[in-house]
């Protein structure tokens, strides 16, 4: 289990505690945080890494899976760390998984009506966009929560970055001819913008140039194992 932390105090040390009831081992990439966030993911019983300096989600993201897989786990679960994610839902994801998906993600669609005006905005165009440079309907590419198998992992791997990471993996991974599936959750809250350090504008652009860049470039993945 992978968790990517930025300023979320108040909320990682239930998170850590709700996904070490499904899950044994849980990894907390701490992305610079200055509010107490490393403390308090080990008190609830997390492995904790701390990056020296706020890096992006992406970022962390990368560390994490890296570290994963080197221990040798089949597959790195990812969610988000502001509680808006059930840890109570990995099961449904990993059985998917087990199915042979290499990118299973919990998706929102169902609840973007939920949604401020802005943000639903956001989120169809985004939908739109990357599942038509991705090759194949995908309703949900930013969400955070995720199971990647060890083959994404190892053949395309997360680049460094912010939050266009994981909409750019999402392309590469259909361009490549890997198995990309959806499974519907749920939230514990919705809208998700109070808690959330996404960045309309410039995250905006950084997704656009990523997810352009995956479709059309070769990008330099492979320097993870660097």
């Amino acid at each position: 289990m992978a968790l990517p932390a930025f300023q979320v105090a108040a909320t990682i040390g239930d998170v850590v505690e709700r996904t070490r009831a499904v899950l044994d081992e849980v990894l907390v990439v701490d992305d610079g945080s200055t509010d107490g966030t490393a403390e308090a993911a080990r008190r609830a019983g997390a492995e904790v890494h701390v990056l020296p300096r706020n890096r992006g989600k992406g970022s962390a993201l990368r560390a994490a899976t890296r570290a994963l897989v080197d221990r040798g786990v089949d597959a790195v679960v990812t969610l988000d760390t502001d509680g808006q994610h059930l840890p109570e839902e990995i099961p449904r994801l990993l059985r998917e998984a087990e199915r042979g998906t290499d990118l299973v993600l919990g998706t929102r669609e169902h609840l973007f009506g939920g949604m401020t005006a802005l943000r639903r905005t956001g989120n169809a165009w985004s939908t739109w966009a990357i599942s038509r440079f991705a090759g194949q309907d995908v309703p949900d590419a930013q969400t955070g929560f995720r199971v990647y198998s060890r083959r994404l992992i190892l053949e395309i791997g997360l680049a460094d970055g912010r939050f266009e990471t994981e909409s750019a993996i999402v392309v590469r991974a259909c361009r490549r001819g890997l198995r990309v599936t959806c499974v519907p959750v749920q939230l514990a809250h919705v809208n998700g913008l109070a808690s959330s350090h996404f960045r309309p504008l410039p995250d905006g652009f950084r997704i656009a140039g990523a997810v352009i860049a995956a479709r059309w470039k070769e990008m330099p993945w492979t320097r993870r194992r660097s």
